[in-house]
């Protein structure tokens, strides 16, 4: 089963990463740039990026609980509480964002949500880059402290 599992995750990531190829060989062939629109390239490149974190997060969650109700079916509840938690991190995030608009932009001004979700992301970031420095240090001292 693990074997097999292993194949099926090599030859997804094998097929993912030549379509990923494809499409950077397509943005240098047609100078990134299609008709009339300059940013096309960049449409489909950041079209490409959400289909692989969505193909990212699939793979993670799908084959976690499918081995966790098959080895303790109790375990699913720790399973959701992760993603509750997840989702209760990414409201907070939203809920600090303040989408104010960007300083010094020279170009085509974004939309209220595209400033609010921008504002969210850099939340998100600042929280787990935090929460991981915090985790790390406490982590070193627990260790330093623990009786061998």
């Amino acid at each position: 089963m693990k074997n097999n599992l292993n194949k099926i995750f090599t030859i997804g990531m094998v097929v993912l990463i030549i379509i990923s190829l494809a499409i950077l060989v397509w943005g240098f062939a047609a100078g990134w740039q299609i008709g009339n629109d300059p940013t096309a390239a960049t449409n489909a490149l950041l079209a490409w990026a959400y289909v692989m974190i969505g193909i990212a997060i699939v793979a993670v969650l799908v084959p976690g609980i499918i081995i966790a109700l098959s080895n303790n079916p109790k375990s699913i509840v720790k399973i959701l509480i992760g993603i509750a938690g997840v989702a209760v991190l990414c409201g907070i995030a939203y809920a600090l964002a303040s989408g104010a608009p960007a300083m010094g932009l020279t170009g085509l001004e974004p939309s209220a949500s595209e400033l609010k979700l921008t504002d969210t992301i850099l939340n998100l970031t600042y929280i787990v880059g935090a929460a991981s420095i915090i985790a790390i240090i406490a982590g070193e001292i627990r260790m330093a402290t623990k009786k061998k």
